[in-house]
């Protein structure tokens, strides 16, 4: 038996009996027939010597270039996250995480979720964690 070297996501976003998603996010994303899963550690807007970007936008810039790079060390892109979760310092960030999230995935939805916390350092004023799957 061989296996589909193709995955197949199937959207889920129902409109009855729960309340309706926005046009950024899905309430649930199904994979089937994924041979690999990738689970990325929240990744911070940091340069490669480990200094934090001076802004929000250059922390989100730093952000996603970091996780391409993880993910093109799997042979992923982008296009093969399935879900996110954002950490963000303060809530004011939320609308300039999900520009940038809609940038960087090309207006492609997941399902995502974006938690306000303390990070472990003041500088650090975003981290984004996803699971990919191919």
């Amino acid at each position: 038996m061989t296996a589909n070297p193709r995955i197949e996501i199937v959207t889920h976003d129902p409109t009855d009996g729960v309340y309706a998603s926005t046009d950024d996010y899905v309430h649930a994303m199904e994979v089937r027939d994924a041979q690999r899963l990738l689970f990325v550690s929240g990744t911070m807007g940091l340069d490669p010597a480990g200094a934090a970007g001076a802004t929000l936008d250059e922390q989100l810039d730093l952000v996603w270039a970091n996780l391409r790079a993880i993910l093109a060390s799997a042979g992923m892109t982008v296009d093969n996250i399935v879900r996110l979760t954002s950490y963000l310092r303060d809530a004011s960030y939320a609308e300039a995480n999900a520009a940038a999230r809609v940038r960087a995935l090309n207006g492609r939805v997941v399902p995502t979720t974006a938690i306000v916390a303390h990070t472990l350092v003041s500088e650090w004023l975003v981290e984004i964690e996803v699971t990919a799957a191919g």
